[in-house]
């Protein structure tokens, strides 16, 4: 057996996630490739619209068809039994059936940017966490409202035992956030997606959150998908980054060589618009123009209207490939490619 795969917890291949509306197609998620290993954590970053959330939506085969629709590519979930290594083929999953919903929750858990919207105002906090154990666990009702206290003390939710039978909107935000993890952990994935889960917290909950992450993934061997757009955040938590603009990975590497050498200038320039603590005091460069309509992406490198370095007859022409520059750093820029001028 594959020492390797026996820690893959999951790998997407070439996924391309469509949505056919009448006024275009919006092509959300357009060729991309990664791999989550068990106790790695994997950060994705880019600007709003970027293709981050319908990436991870679709894993979870959460996306609303129709419109949207799995264009191509595949997403293989890796699960590693009694010396069998069993690989799950999530997208060829009815996104309805049973076992598409044994993986959700029991598989794979899921933290959601607001969890006033994701929890149901009507029921306990408690009721919620337990009928997620009860719908993969087979326990009683008793024992699963005891794990439920456990997981809420392990997030850190002082008094667990009366907070249990309290509602969503009685908790404050980075309560609610904590109750989120708790029940995204509670029947002990292998695979958690936050999608920017510190983005409705205060600067000091989310330092709280991150380290609760972190704590739980050692505990556990997590494997974890960070979808993020704040750079401070994705380099406390990632090993790996992937960098998303129009639905594309444009650069890919482990947080030290994306963040000590960037090579795309999207993500050079996501570095150059971040204001510095220490250093000499500079202004501030703003990414220029404007993120291109979903409905009408340039043809060439998407990201030439913007570019600094844009070389007009061609990065306006060529699609750049997704290449290798060493040490399984990745780009996608022409400007590392053998392109005739």
């Amino acid at each position: 057996m594959n020492l390797e795969l026996t820690e893959r917890v999951l790998e997407v291949s070439n996924l391309k996630t469509y949505f056919y509306l009448d006024i275009g197609v919006v092509k959300a998620v357009d060729g991309v490739d990664f791999t989550v290993d068990r106790g790695k954590t994997l950060g994705i970053i880019g600007e709003s619209g970027c293709g981050k959330s319908v990436t991870v939506h679709t894993i979870m085969r959460l996306i609303q068809s129709p419109p949207g629709k799995i264009v191509d590519g595949s997403i293989k979930l890796y699960r590693f039994r009694e010396n069998n290594l069993d690989i799950i083929e999530i997208t060829k999953l009815d996104p309805k059936g049973k076992e598409m919903r044994d993986i959700r929750g029991k598989e794979i858990g899921m933290v959601f940017q607001e969890p006033m919207t994701a929890f149901s105002p009507m029921y306990t906090i408690g009721d919620q966490i337990i009928e997620a154990i009860l719908t993969h666990e087979n326990i009683t009702k008793q024992e699963a409202r005891e794990r439920t206290i456990e997981f809420l003390r392990r997030v850190g939710i002082p008094r667990p035992e009366r907070t249990i039978d309290t509602y969503p909107f009685q908790l404050s935000g980075g309560m609610r956030q904590r109750a989120m993890i708790a029940m995204a952990l509670s029947c002990y994935p292998r695979l958690l997606i936050a999608d920017e889960p510190t983005t409705a917290v205060d600067v000091t909950v989310q330092a709280q959150i991150l380290d609760l992450l972190q704590e739980l993934q050692e505990e556990m061997k997590l494997a974890i998908i960070f979808i993020t757009h704040n750079l401070a955040v994705v380099s406390e938590i990632a090993d790996e980054i992937a960098v998303m603009y129009l639905g594309k990975i444009v650069e890919f590497g482990s947080k030290e060589e994306i963040f000590n050498h960037p090579l795309h200038p999207y993500t050079v320039a996501l570095f150059r618009s971040i204001p510095k603590v220490e250093g000499k005091l500079e202004r501030l460069v703003p990414i220029h123009g404007n993120v291109p309509s979903s409905y009408q992406i340039p043809e060439g490198c998407s990201f030439h209207p913007r570019c600094e370095n844009a070389i007009r007859g061609v990065c306006d022409v060529t699609s750049p490939e997704l290449i290798d520059v060493g040490s399984g750093h990745k780009v996608r820029c022409l400007i590392y490619q053998k392109v005739e001028v």
